[in-house]
């Protein structure tokens, strides 16, 4: 299965948000940039890192990187789709929390989702 936007090859950035990793935020769900590998943070978390990827960049296919899911994303149809897989590893550390990293979750978290659910 072929697919424009997808490079079945490029493995991820990361086991965390690339931006939250380096300004020491945090985030809700964890999205790999099925083009380059780049892992972001979800739309749901405070910063929106894998979105903001896609509008710098153009590369428009994310998939998650949460365990067990599979699936994938295309911003530029709001739509999700199938894909092959990846290379590995395929999502982050069953052990890390999510939110996550949990060293660097404020208490209140969930009022900070309701507040970008808010944004939308």
């Amino acid at each position: 299965m072929s697919h424009s936007g997808i490079d079945p090859q490029a493995a991820p950035s990361g086991t965390g948000c690339v931006e939250c990793d380096a300004n020491g935020g945090w985030w809700l769900h964890l999205r790999r940039c099925a083009q380059c590998g780049h892992v972001g943070c979800c739309d749901d978390s405070p910063s929106r890192h894998a979105s903001e990827h896609f509008r710098e960049t153009g590369h428009p296919i994310v998939q998650s990187f949460e365990p067990g899911e599979v699936w994938f994303w295309n911003y530029e149809t709001s739509q999700k789709m199938l894909g092959p897989t990846l290379a590995p590893p395929q999502h982050h550390s069953a052990d890390q929390g999510v939110p996550g990293p949990t060293e660097r979750v404020p208490q209140d978290w969930e009022s900070h989702i309701r507040l970008v659910r808010q944004r939308q």
